[in-house]
């Protein structure tokens, strides 16, 4: 018998959140990548988030497509890098951990690991 892992968990006591991605979609304009619903979604936060991409986009999707991360289908929040920059597809190196930072003050989901 498995397991039930619990929607989010801390890596250490009061550590870094750590989010798993439920689903890729990807339409004309975007690539969206869904989480459940984190208590820190919709609250004052500023700092570090674990996320573990854990679908792959699919092969042939557009490389220019922007990343956004979603909760529960909505609010989605663009994927930024450097100065600002969305995040495409290009960017995406495959499944697997990255390292973003959150200030819901400015709006900001930045990603700091990964990129190619």
């Amino acid at each position: 018998m498995g397991t039930i892992l619990p929607p989010y968990i801390n890596v250490n006591a009061n550590g870094i959140p750590t989010l798993s991605s439920l689903s890729v979609n990807v339409t004309a304009t975007q690539v969206a990548f869904d989480f459940n619903n984190h208590r820190n979604i919709g609250a004052p936060y500023r700092g570090l988030l674990i996320i573990r991409l854990a679908q792959a986009i699919p092969t042939g999707t557009t490389t220019t497509l922007p990343v956004v991360f979603t909760s529960s289908g909505g609010n989605a929040q663009p994927l930024t890098t450097y100065n600002g920059e969305p995040v495409t597809v290009a960017d995406i190196a495959g499944t697997g951990v990255y390292l973003v930072w959150y200030e819901s003050a400015t709006n900001t989901l930045q990603l700091l690991t990964g990129t190619v």
